[in-house]
């Protein structure tokens, strides 16, 4: 089921909504690949991409950094140095200086039970190579990683959406900046937005920050240690999906389903897709 779909689905989930319901709705539930199959192969690379579509996850997840000659590559953290061999930040690098680097060794060292061969020397990958090698109707889930770090990330992300014909009912984009998705939404108002939360303890969702929220976004994705089943009633009732990261025990995701999320990031495709196959 698309984005759409769901928070069309939604509309009809209030203060009666089961346990039942919940079970009913379990095919429902998107599966997001979090920087691909990152529990079993090195994230954000093709490979592990791949294998996250091969384990039933529903959406590739692509974090966006920005190289010193603007370009935008998959990668979770500012800086190389915990997913490559390299050191220092991504900014202060070109795009064919980090094409040097290592990114898949560091998870042989880190984790020797899933190390594989293959791994050794993999590289940090391009959207531009992404959206080639999975083409423009896989569903991508993409964040706007430290935008304030990266002037014109999302004129650039849109550009590349546009060039190569991005199907847009399965495209998400992600930020916990507000001011990154708003930018989007100027740039491109049919872009399907999701708002990050951060929290540092158990939260709650006020009705203003959910009004404010719906003016631009489709749904919202906290961290689901945070949270509790109000927290995601209240996101539901208002139309909104609720995608918590990052989820990657069976009880939990069995819980968060019960409660009506929409949808969850996880490390272990493979866990949830059994999870809602009743396994």
């Amino acid at each position: 089921m698309t984005a759409g779909a769901l928070a069309l689905s939604l509309t009809f989930m209030g203060a009666g909504f089961t346990v039942a319901d919940a079970k009913e709705k379990d095919k429902e539930i998107l599966n997001v690949s979090h920087r691909g199959a990152s529990g079993h192969a090195p994230e954000h690379t093709i490979t592990s991409y791949k294998m996250g579509e091969q384990m039933h996850g529903d959406y590739i997840e692509v974090d966006l950094q920005m190289t010193k000659d603007g370009e935008l590559i998959a990668m979770h953290d500012e800086t190389l140095d915990r997913t490559t061999n390299g050191t220092g930040q991504v900014k202060d690098y070109t795009l064919e200086e980090i094409k040097q680097l290592d990114a898949g060794s560091w998870f042989n060292q880190k984790y020797p039970e899933k190390a594989k061969a293959e791994y050794e020397g993999l590289k940090v990958p391009t959207l531009q190579e992404v959206f080639q090698t999975f083409g423009k109707n896989a569903n991508y889930y993409i964040e706007t990683k430290s935008p304030e770090v990266y002037p014109g990330m999302e004129q650039k992300l849109a550009d590349m959406v546009k060039e190569y014909d991005i199907n847009k009912d399965t495209l998400l984009v992600q930020s916990f900046s507000a001011d990154s998705l708003l930018k989007m939404n100027q740039i491109d108002p049919s872009m399907k937005l999701v708002q990050l939360m951060w929290y540092t303890s158990p939260a709650a969702l006020t009705d203003a920050e959910v009004q404010v929220i719906k003016q631009y976004a489709i749904g919202v994705g906290p961290n689901s240690a945070m949270i509790d089943q109000e927290y995601v009633q209240k996101v539901v009732e208002n139309g909104l999906e609720i995608h918590p990261y990052t989820v990657n025990d069976k009880d939990e995701m069995q819980k968060l389903i019960a409660w009506g999320v929409t949808g969850m990031f996880t490390n272990f495709p493979d866990l949830l897709h059994d999870v809602k196959k009743g396994k």
